[in-house]
């Protein structure tokens, strides 16, 4: 695995950032747990915050926890050290589990996406134009 930060992550959590690593043989990346509940919640001790949510969560009979996997990531001390780490549908999984007003838009993107989604599966047309929408704004094709 490679590290690498992704500009776009951080851009949605305000510019603070947010470790990710490439997993080119499962071809997606990995998140660091610690750094989204820090960024959402603004906890002075955001590993005991995600220590006590994973509990939570637990109780409730999500899966989220068991899905973490410990990666090695540059600590801010410079050293490498193990973190729980999530792909990218973990990480919107767990952003759906604090309770935050810094987690409201992403939640609220996440519904958007759902109910987009979904009303192109009755109306696959609708997925058709997005898509061509979206080549066009990349000026793929014209």
């Amino acid at each position: 695995m490679a590290n690498n930060k992704l500009e776009t992550i951080s851009n949605l959590f305000e510019g603070k950032e947010i470790r990710s690593i490439w997993d080119a043989e499962k071809e997606e990346y990995y998140f660091s747990v610690v750094d989204v509940v820090s960024a959402l919640t603004d906890s002075k001790e955001p590993r005991k915050y995600w220590s006590v949510l994973k509990n939570r969560l637990k109780k409730e009979g999500s899966e989220l926890t068991t899905k973490c996997s410990q990666l090695k990531m540059m600590a801010p001390d410079g050293k490498i050290r193990m973190r729980d780490a999530l792909d990218t549908q973990g990480i919107l999984r767990l952003i759906e589990s604090i309770p935050s007003p810094k987690a409201e838009p992403f939640k609220l993107w996440l519904a958007q996406m759902g109910k987009e989604r979904i009303d192109e599966v009755f109306d696959p047309e609708i997925a058709m134009s997005r898509a061509i929408d979206y080549y066009r704004n990349k000026r793929i094709f014209r």
